[in-house]
């Protein structure tokens, strides 16, 4: 959709490279991260539906040409409020100035959002009505931002809120890989991040304290964090930038496996219909299938709730994404819960159940049948899941304190846990 070069004007023939790699894989996910070519190196993200691919020359760090691919997209959700084909074409202009200011010369610049906000303004309706009118536009500021030339450039000058409040959510993601038949984890890792939206006036400095830090691994920070303090007190001590932001990303250490609060049953089963020689199938195929999937609600799980013991109250947002293989024709399934949609194209069903808990009587069920190429399905497809638990944790972490100090204001202070899935699969054994 767009595209933009520094140094040298990069071919589009690589897109064509690209894409003819993407397409060997099943899903875009499985697509591998760094791709070599003769000249060039691609390297890209799967974000939101879209692909943002790098072409390098040189020989760099990956992570950081992936890093800057994902701070790109932030940018753009900061900015828009989402990321997809319409949105970027109504903001063709507007993407093209964050790209021109986050990078110069190939060398990552400028990625905070205070500061391109600064340079860049967003869109907005007076904006865009007066650049249509006027023929100018006014989105680039003419002055250069005032935190590029301090030693905090993720934080404004002069911010002042008639209400101080800070607010923090603990959110962690539990990705698993389970056995449909009897819910063994296969394969399981937690990792959460710690976001903050902060109104706070002045230059705010603040003292994060954790219940038990001593869960956390492979910790990564906001460029704000004094890092050297966390290794040696293990508090998390900072000034935050104005408005939304991510403060902290950890990995859970030592994490065995997760007793998630949803377990899911799958089955199919087949009419055993032979296929008619006439019409080209195989002796001994089968036309049809039965398909049925079943979903519940298990109190005893491995979230950790405040003041209550283990297990989780209510479950929400649960949805069910079942991709079958591109040789079944077309699938009709219905659900006693929820609603149901079929893409016929990428053969994907997807069901929102809603919210589930001990108070649901019956335990949602899709079935319904399945249209076969006349032969049975090498294995059943995959159920990616998607779910959330608020007031919840896998670690149990807390926040036990947080100080304010250069500053005479007493703010108001938020906390909330969250755990959701993040890519969340239930596969037949």
């Amino acid at each position: 959709m767009i595209e933009k070069h520094w140094r040298v004007v990069t071919p589009r023939s690589v897109c064509d490279f690209f894409w003819d790699e993407v397409v060997k894989y099943p899903s875009c996910e499985e697509v591998p991260p760094v791709i070599y070519t003769n000249k060039y190196y691609l390297i890209s993200i799967f974000r939101d539906g879209l692909f943002l691919v790098a072409a390098v020359k040189a020989d760099v760090p990956p992570l950081l040409v992936m890093e800057f691919l994902h701070r790109v997209v932030d940018v753009f959700l900061d900015y828009f409020g989402a990321v997809d084909e319409m949105t970027i074409k109504e903001n063709f202009s507007t993407c093209y100035q964050l790209l021109e200011e986050m990078m110069d010369n190939g060398h990552p610049l400028t990625t905070e959002p205070n500061a391109l906000k600064a340079m860049v303004m967003p869109p907005t309706v007076m904006g865009t009505l007066s650049s249509k009118l006027t023929g100018k536009s006014t989105s680039v500021a003419d002055d250069l931002a005032e935190g590029m030339i301090s030693s905090m450039p993720w934080r404004k000058a002069g911010v002042k809120y008639a209400a101080n409040e800070i607010y923090l959510d603990v959110i962690e993601e539990v990705d698993a890989t389970l056995d449909s038949r009897d819910g063994t984890t296969i394969a399981c890792e937690v990792t959460g991040m710690v976001v903050v939206k902060c109104r706070l006036s002045g230059i705010p400095d603040l003292i994060l304290t954790f219940t038990d830090p001593k869960v956390f691994d492979d910790c990564s920070f906001h460029p704000c964090v004094r890092y050297n303090r966390f290794e040696q007190e293990s508090v998390v001590s900072f000034v935050p930038p104005d408005g939304t932001f991510e403060l902290m990303r950890y990995r859970l250490a030592h994490v065995a496996k997760v007793t998630a609060p949803v377990y899911c049953q799958s089955q199919m089963l087949y009419d055993g219909t032979p296929v008619a020689a006439a019409k080209g199938g195989r002796s001994g195929g089968v036309d049809f299938g039965r398909y049925t999937l079943t979903l519940g609600f298990r109190p005893s799980s491995s979230l950790v709730t405040p003041g209550q013991a283990k297990g989780a109250t209510a479950v929400e947002d649960v949805a069910v994404t079942v991709p079958f293989p591109k040789g079944v024709r077309t699938v009709t399934l219905t659900a006693n819960v929820g609603t149901v949609s079929y893409d016929e194209a990428a053969k994907v069903v997807k069901w929102h159940v809603g919210n589930l808990g001990p108070h649901l009587g019956k335990a949602p069920q899709l079935q319904g049948r399945v249209s076969l190429g006349g032969a049975k399905l090498e294995e059943e497809p995959p159920v990616h899941l998607d779910w959330k638990v608020p007031n919840s944790s896998v670690s149990g972490i807390g926040v036990a304190s947080l100080a304010l100090t250069s500053e005479q204001y007493r703010p108001y202070k938020g906390v909330r846990t969250i755990t959701r899935s993040g890519k969340f699969v239930v596969r037949s054994s």
